[in-house]
């Protein structure tokens, strides 16, 4: 498995780059956190009055006397929670915007009703966490060392003597993996996964997939490019590593792919590019991240943007490259792209 860390990146640049996102190499190894895995794996309903465990996906068994009810969750991991009923008392990572809006990556979640403990990446207020008497913190892992995402390497260890952390991976696995981990870790919170409303999120989800294979079937000759815009550089993605695009792909989905050796710099996640080489490789449909530490495409005025014929074509789709892993989140990502595919006019 190729190695994900690039520590002479910039943070600001990983951001930016939409395959980048879960390079560990902007925090150090958090390897001191290779605890005993202790056993049992509890994936099945917990009752409320019982006691509690899960085992991460760093093979780490949390174990509480009763079912968390003060948990403080990454933002995009409390939204995928509250799909499934699951209300987390505190978040971190972008929740609301500039206008006190929720941020894309807080999908439905009720931003009023939570303690914003930071609202950026890498930002957690370790004094207001500890008033919370936070029983678990749960969010996601980009790199194989088990890296907590956008939890402070400068406070780590205090925070992880508050409470003990779980963490779903997203990294080099396609998306219907950890959407499955987040299902389980929601039902062994309480989440009711026989309610229609999840049975029903799954089974659109799945014939979501459907659709996008056939449309990938039907016109394999359309080239879909994963970018990603700042100031400076555009980002082209590579399909490794990415959950998103590595389940596109693995329906059938016809990507541009950055040569291996523009990658390593970036430890194979993605290509940097100057918007004079914004040209480099022909598509027929660009799917740009929507995060919003990124420019958005309405606001690119680089003019070899605007020439590109997938951008004058108006084939440029959203991506979500921190995908909110509930089956009601993700289900609209495999629309969108499989509706860009059928309706697409070979540009390149």
């Amino acid at each position: 498995m190729p190695n994900a860390r690039a520590t002479h990146l910039t943070r600001r640049g990983i951001l930016a780059a939409g395959g980048a996102l879960g390079l560990g190499a902007v925090l150090a190894a958090c390897g001191d956190e290779d605890t005993n895995s202790g056993g049992s794996d509890s994936t099945a309903s917990a009752k409320a009055s019982g006691p509690w465990s899960f085992k991460d996906d760093r093979g780490e068994t949390v174990k509480l006397d009763k079912v968390p009810a003060n948990i403080v969750a990454f933002t995009g991991v409390a939204a995928a929670l509250y799909d499934y009923g699951i209300q987390v008392k505190g978040v971190f990572g972008p929740t609301t915007t500039t206008d006190g809006k929720p941020d894309v990556q807080a999908g439905d979640l009720d931003v009023s009703k939570v303690t914003v403990l930071g609202n950026e990446w890498g930002k957690l207020n370790v004094e207001k966490y500890a008033t919370l008497s936070p029983e678990v913190l749960i969010t996601t892992t980009f790199d194989d060392a088990g890296t907590l995402w956008s939890v402070p390497e400068e406070s780590k260890d205090k925070i992880a003597q508050l409470a003990p952390s779980v963490a779903i991976s997203v990294y080099d696995r396609q998306m219907t993996e950890p959407l499955q981990r987040m299902w389980e870790l929601a039902e062994s919170l309480g989440a009711d996964m026989k309610a229609d409303k999840a049975v029903q999120a799954k089974k659109k989800f799945e014939e979501a997939a459907a659709r996008l294979r056939a449309a990938a079937k039907a016109k394999p000759d359309i080239k879909v490019l994963a970018g990603s815009a700042s100031d400076q550089l555009f980002y082209v993605s590579g399909t490794n590593f990415s959950i998103d695009l590595e389940y596109f792909k693995a329906l059938g989905v016809n990507f541009v792919e950055p040569s291996e050796k523009a990658k390593e710099a970036t430890g194979g996640w993605f290509e940097s590019l100057s918007w004079e080489n914004v040209d480099k490789y022909p598509a027929d449909i660009i799917i740009m991240d929507d995060r919003s530490s990124t420019i958005q495409p309405a606001d690119i005025t680089e003019s070899t943007w605007k020439k590109l014929p997938a951008v004058k074509a108006g084939q440029v789709i959203a991506r979500s490259p921190e995908p909110i892993l509930s089956y009601d989140k993700c289900t609209p990502l495999l629309t969108s792209l499989a509706e860009a595919i059928e309706k697409a006019k070979k540009v390149s």
